[in-house]
């Protein structure tokens, strides 16, 4: 047995590719059947429709379920407030993940260092479901967020936001300003860590021959970090962005009645029964994605990866 184990090694050995071969084979089985399967499956459900009598599915080729989903004015308001809320929510944790990400590459020492990515990465580590009940309290009228905003006098600050059309409403819990806030909360760690691997590549040695030639700090950031580090931002922006165009919970619990796609993808397909419909809304944000991992690429987001 051992012989035969030598033998088959040795033969490996010489033939790299099929090495390499036999260890990808069962990611790529797995990514091709279960992955790439299941959304070919989601494509093809699209292009059915469903009887408005019977309710059975007609697996028929038709635009049909793609003609009810974009002739109806309130998938499109679903379709541009979900990509809205995504895109807000990307840009500000790349604000604010930016200055923590370039003290844990640039100040952070070797003891600090290792508490500031325990910092980061701490609440990955917790229950989705029980952080975002947790802020569903912590923003309630009878939470503490409210009751701290009483003892220092500013609840009328936070009266006058929730006042704002459109994005206020009757408390945090119940408008789009907490649903945007449990958002970055969630996804900031996605958007730090890619930041800081980018800045650590960054060479000292050219931080240096900047300040040689003449650069001043803030010269030395515009002009050599911030193009080396945009990779990262690009990096992160692909989880904040994606994660939050699909996401589903967090509107559920958090902020008001009105859908995102997620909730609309679980209704249709739960509720009203009608797959292919779901199905259909399901392409928006996969499309929206390859558009978005296509100029992403072109920036240079892989390499931060």
């Amino acid at each position: 047995m051992t012989n035969a184990l030598d033998k088959f090694f040795t033969f490996l050995f010489y033939r790299k590719g099929l090495a390499i071969f036999l260890l990808l084979a069962p990611l790529l089985i797995w990514l091709g059947v279960v992955y790439l399967g299941s959304l070919f499956t989601l494509l093809i459900q699209s292009f059915f429709s469903i009887d408005s009598f019977s309710g059975v599915i007609k697996r028929e080729f038709t635009l049909e379920s793609y003609y009810d989903l974009f002739r109806q004015s309130t998938n499109w308001d679903i379709i541009i407030r979900t990509t809205t809320m995504a895109f807000t929510v990307t840009v500000v944790s790349a604000i604010i993940a930016f200055p923590i990400a370039y003290y844990m590459a640039m100040y952070a020492g070797p003891k600090l260092k290792p508490v500031l990515y325990l910092g980061v990465m701490l609440p990955l580590w917790s229950s989705y479901l029980v952080k975002v009940y947790s802020w569903k309290l912590i923003m309630a009228k009878e939470g503490i967020l409210t009751w701290c905003l009483q003892e220092l006098g500013l609840l009328h600050l936070l009266d006058v936001i929730l006042s704002i059309p459109v994005i206020g409403g009757t408390s945090l819990s119940f408008s789009y300003i907490g649903m945007f806030l449990v958002f970055v909360y969630i996804w900031l760690p996605y958007m730090i860590l890619p930041i800081q691997a980018s800045l650590e590549r960054i060479p000292k040695s050219l931080l240096e021959a900047s300040s040689d030639l003449g650069g001043g700090p803030a010269q030395t950031f515009r002009k050599v970090v911030l193009p080396l580090a945009f990779p990262g931002v690009v990096a992160g922006s692909i989880f904040t962005f994606s994660l939050t165009l699909g996401d589903y919970i967090i509107p559920t619990i958090i902020g008001n009645s009105s859908y995102f796609i997620g909730m609309a993808v679980y209704t249709h397909q739960g509720t009203a029964g009608n797959i292919p419909l779901a199905a259909a809304f399901s392409m928006i944000p996969i499309i929206i994605m390859m558009v978005y991992l296509m100029i992403a690429k072109r920036l240079g987001a892989f390499d931060a990866l």
